[in-house]
């Protein structure tokens, strides 16, 4: 699929997200979720400085967002989601997802499985990955270098 000038400028915001998070210590990724035009929700991990394993971008970006204003939205993040956040997306009524890199190791959006296009689930989400890769992965690579230089 190709994308839009709109996901290339919502994925821009999810990357400055995922830039904050890599600022605090974090792993850097971010989430932003626009529906009708708009930003509803934004966010990025805060795994490491809340301890709380479930503190990731998607997660807190659909609490922040709200079950009822997630119908035909679409989230925008810049590390395809986990089976934990691909799970929270398959049952939110997010009906487009878009990612940045790929996560060859967990990714439940296209890489490892494909959760949010499984017919179990009650709603279908289209999964589109690659938009900004490089940028995403970059920061990735920087922070896991940080990771093991501590």
């Amino acid at each position: 699929m190709r994308f839009t000038e709109d996901d290339e400028r919502y994925m821009r915001l999810a990357l400055s997200e995922a830039r904050a998070a890599l600022e605090q210590g974090e792993i850097p990724v971010g989430c932003v979720i626009a529906k009708d035009g708009s930003v509803i929700a934004s966010a990025h991990n805060l795994v490491r400085q809340t301890g709380d394993v479930t503190a990731h971008a998607e997660m807190l970006a659909i609490r922040q967002a709200g079950r009822y204003a997630l119908k035909r939205a679409t989230m925008y993040v810049t590390l395809e989601p986990c089976p934990m956040c691909a799970g929270a997306l398959a049952l939110s009524g997010i009906s487009r997802l878009v990612y940045a890199a790929k996560d060859s190791q967990y990714g439940c959006c296209g890489s490892v499985y494909r959760i949010p296009e499984d017919p179990a689930f009650p709603g279908f989400c289209i999964c589109d990955g690659g938009l900004l890769e490089d940028e995403a992965a970059l920061l990735l690579k920087q922070a896991f270098k940080e990771i093991r230089e501590q």
